[in-house]
C-alpha cells in the first residue's frame, strides 16, 4: 500500500525544494525535516517497550520505540539526508546503506555497493527520495527481501504516479509512504514537475 502525506508542512516544505534558489545545505536540511515527518507518520503504531528513565522526580517507566528493532537504509547518495534526518530523532537505530545508480540510457537501475546488517526479524525503513519508473526502489526491496527483512517501509519524497503504481504492484506488502506524488514523468522518465536531480542539488554537483 501507499500513503501520499496530507500534512500542510510537508507539502510547504516540498515545494521549498523545488525552488531553484534554495541552496544545496537548505536543500539537505529541508530532505531531512520533510524525513522526521514521514518517519514519525510510518512508525506511528510501531511496537514500543517499557523502559525505566531517571526524571526530575526520579525513577519513572516510560514508553519507547523499540529501535532495536529498526535498520534504516538509504539509497545512496540522494537517500544520505534522509538517513541523517531521522537519525538525529533515532538516534541509536541500526542503519545499512545500499547504493544504485541509474543507466540513463535504459533507465535501468545497478547496484553497486552494499553494506547491510542482520535483517532478521527487523522492519526496514528503506529511504528512497525520488520514485522515477520505481526501477530503483523496486531492486532495492528485492534485495532486501533477500536478507529476510521481517517488513519493508519505504519513505520517499516525491514520485511519479506511475512509479508509484510500479512499486506497489511490485511489492503489494510493502508501506510506502510518500509526501508527494506529482503530475507525471516525462519522455526522459524525470519526474514533472519534480525538483530537479535530488542527489545533485543535495551535494552541489551536476
Amino acid at each position: 500500500m501507499y500513503k501520499e502525506s496530507t500534512n500542510v508542512v510537508v507539502k510547504h516544505l516540498v515545494n521549498r525544494l523545488r525552488d531553484v534558489r534554495t541552496t544545496s545545505n537548505e536543500f539537505r536540511l529541508t530532505i531531512e525535516e520533510i524525513s522526521r515527518i514521514l518517519a514519525s507518520e510510518a512508525l506511528n503504531d510501531f511496537p514500543t517497550i517499557t523502559q525505566n528513565i531517571n526524571t526530575w522526580q526520579g525513577p519513572l517507566d516510560v514508553e519507547v520505540i523499540e529501535v532495536q528493532k529498526l535498520v534504516l537504509i538509504p539509497i545512496l547518495r540522494a537517500g544520505e539526508p534522509m538517513l541523517t534526518g531521522i537519525l538525529r530523532t533515532l538516534p541509536y537505530a541500526k542503519s545499512g546503506f545500499l547504493a544504485m545508480k541509474r543507466d540513463e540510457e535504459t533507465s535501468l537501475s545497478k547496484l553497486f555497493y552494499e553494506n547491510i546488517p542482520n535483517l532478521e526479524n527487523k522492519t526496514v525503513i528503506l529511504l528512497d527520495p525520488m520514485v522515477a519508473t520505481g526501477g530503483s526502489l523496486i531492486d532495492g526491496i528485492e534485495y532486501l527481501k533477500s536478507k529476510n527483512a521481517k517488513k519493508i517501509i519505504t519513505l520517499n519524497i516525491i514520485g511519479s504516479p506511475y512509479g508509484v503504481k510500479k512499486v506497489t504492484e511490485a511489492h503489494p506488502d510493502v508501506d510506502m509512504f510518500i509526501a508527494q506524488i506529482d503530475e507525471r514523468l516525462d519522455e526522459n522518465n524525470y519526474i514533472r514537475p519534480g525538483l530537479g536531480d535530488a542527489g545533485d542539488r543535495a551535494f552541489n554537483t551536476h
